[in-house]
């Protein structure tokens, strides 16, 4: 029998050393608790990449960054904000660009100096970044070509934006926009980064979270919120380790990671960037997500892990190239944003046998990670999202904001160091979704009797027909487990007497051609009648998804004809 979480969550903390050492400290008047060994700030974090100068740190293509090249670069670059720009500590950056070796330049260049960093959604089209820019107040915005041409008609409309840089671009610029290589050019030689007096709870990041209605709120998160996860992820994955008696493995040497998910996402930034950045790992991108490209840097680059949302898994496993490239090398694949099926466990194990894969929960508002499930524990629960680190506590809370019995379905609350400050310049919306330190997630969900956290749906797109309520969470992942299913998204049919009927729409894998009755057959071998789709559409290219891995509803809805 494996330890409880909770005992090994206390065997592992006396284990430590200190490293996973538990302080109850006061943090705007929350009494929150947090480890003691997490960096202060990010730009203590940044500091420490002294110790991997003579690693590589990004790759893009064909473009190599080391760690030095990349701490001289951010160095530069922090001096060119200070003096040139007058960036002071609170000030706004914004940054709007895909994945590029310069995006993780300006990042840390603007964390270090205690300013804001704004990552803007590289998908949004022109009037969603212009108010993305005006709602932040930016006062700088770095770009590259295909952002710069999205916003060319609204840099008039936007009287706080003070400086433009453009990169990746070889088209004429307006007047007074600079090109970010200028930056480098005119840049005084400095070894050390501009004086910043920083503390752990400071404004640190700006990420615009993906509403289904109305603007996008930006979560303002702090330095602490970034930095409590990156011991937070490394206590889960020792801890799974514990439970089955295992002595958990020394940290490996530097491994390579595929970025699969864009920065301004927080999986991208927080869970990749920064996390791999603290442990002095590679950091590989693309231009786009491919899969066949993927499975080839995978072999090239040896690369250790990747993931993503489950989809990407799924694709690199069923593409025509898997077969023909060697990715012994993977040892870790992850992912999350989007519910995964209990079938795609089964398919990571037959074809990366030395892999555990594991899964994990949470929000831009929860600084990417809440909860994690990986090894034995995720084959044991595969519709789980698992358990929270000790500083992080989860609430199943009812109607009244109180805890319901185990095993009961509730909205999902959670507090913890990484829960962010609230939203920036909304005052009510800030009221509405935290209390105390809880962050009110929206999220419908339960917990079973041993402490791991099941995710029914997002309480604004659950079903109900006739009354009843139909967890679309349910439907899809009886549907994920038909071998031929790679992707699946249920929504409502309006029904004049019924109100709702079940509907979905799936992505069919290549090579396979179920028909819907048998569909509806396998889902009614798990579920009840009335959860059962009443049409299922089917098609070969991925479903709808957004930025953040999400599947978007209203665009599954036009695909279906219901919208």
């Amino acid at each position: 029998m494996p330890l409880s979480i909770e005992e090994a969550n206390q065997r592992l903390i006396a284990a430590s050393g200190g490293m996973f050492d538990i302080e109850e400290i006061n943090i705007d008047g929350v009494m929150t608790k947090v480890w003691k060994s997490a960096p202060p700030t990010l730009r203590h974090v940044f500091l420490n990449t002294k110790n991997y100068f003579g690693r590589d740190y990004f790759l893009y293509e064909n473009e190599r960054m080391s760690y030095e090249q990349h701490y001289q670069r951010v160095v530069a670059l922090a001096w060119q904000l200070r003096s040139r720009f007058g960036i002071e500590k609170g000030d706004r950056v914004a940054l709007s660009m895909r994945n590029y070796p310069e995006w993780p330049v300006v990042f840390w260049a603007t964390v270090t100096l205690g300013a804001v960093i704004v990552p803007l959604n590289a998908w949004w089209k022109g009037n969603e970044l212009e108010y993305g820019l005006a709602d932040s107040g930016s006062k700088v915005l770095f770009a590259d070509g295909e952002r710069i041409e999205l916003l060319k008609e609204h840099f008039t409309k936007l009287p706080e934006l003070k400086h433009v840089i453009a990169a990746r671009t070889t088209a004429p610029l307006p007047a007074g926009m600079l090109r970010y290589e200028e930056l480098f050019a005119t840049a005084a030689p400095a070894n050390e980064l501009p004086e910043a007096d920083i503390h752990p709870d400071d404004n640190a990041t700006i990420f615009y979270t993906s509403g289904t209605t109305g603007n996008p709120k930006g979560a303002l998160g702090s330095h602490r919120n970034m930095c409590s996860n990156l011991i937070s992820g490394a206590f889960v994955r020792m801890r799974t380790e514990i439970r089955y008696g295992r002595v958990p493995a020394p940290p490996p040497g530097p491994s390579g990671h595929l970025l699969s998910v864009p920065l301004f996402h927080a999986t991208g930034c927080h869970g990749i960037l920064c996390g791999n950045t603290f442990a002095g790992n590679m950091i590989v991108t693309l231009y786009k997500w491919n899969p066949e490209e993927a499975i080839r840097l995978i072999e090239r680059e040896k690369l250790a892990s990747f993931g993503g949302v489950p989809s990407m898994v799924w694709q690199v496993i069923e593409s025509p190239e898997f077969a023909k490239h060697d990715l012994s090398s993977v040892q870790s694949i992850g992912y999350g944003g989007a519910p995964s099926a209990p079938e795609l466990v089964k398919r990571i194990g037959e074809s990366f046998p030395q892999v555990k894969p594991s899964n994990g929960y949470g929000l831009t508002e929860t600084s990417a990670l809440t909860t994690s499930n990986s090894a034995e524990d995720y084959l044991e629960k595969p519709t789980s999202a698992g358990c929270p680190a000790p500083v992080s506590e989860v609430r199943i809370a009812g109607d009244d904001g109180q805890e319901v019995p185990r095993g009961t379905i509730g909205e999902v609350w959670i507090k913890g160091p990484q829960v962010v400050k609230g939203y920036w310049r909304k005052p009510e919306a800030t009221a509405q979704s935290f209390t105390d330190g809880w962050l009110h997630t929206g999220d419908l969900g339960y917990m079973d009797g041993d402490g791991f956290l099941y995710i029914a749906d997002r309480a604004k797109d659950m079903l109900i027909r006739g009354g009843e309520n139909v967890y679309c969470v349910e439907v899809e992942s009886a549907l994920y487990s038909h071998p031929d299913v790679m992707d699946a998204a249920v929504v409502g049919i309006p029904h004049r007497v019924l109100g709702e009927e079940v509907g979905a729409l799936v992505q069919i894998r290549p090579g396979g051609n179920p028909t819907e009755e048998e569909l509806k057959k396998h889902v009614a071998s798990q579920l009840a009648g009335f959860k059962v789709p009443v049409r299922i559409d089917m098609q070969r290219d991925p479903l709808p998804r957004n930025a953040n891995g999400k599947i978007m509803k209203p665009e599954v809805k036009k695909l279906m004809g219901l919208a």
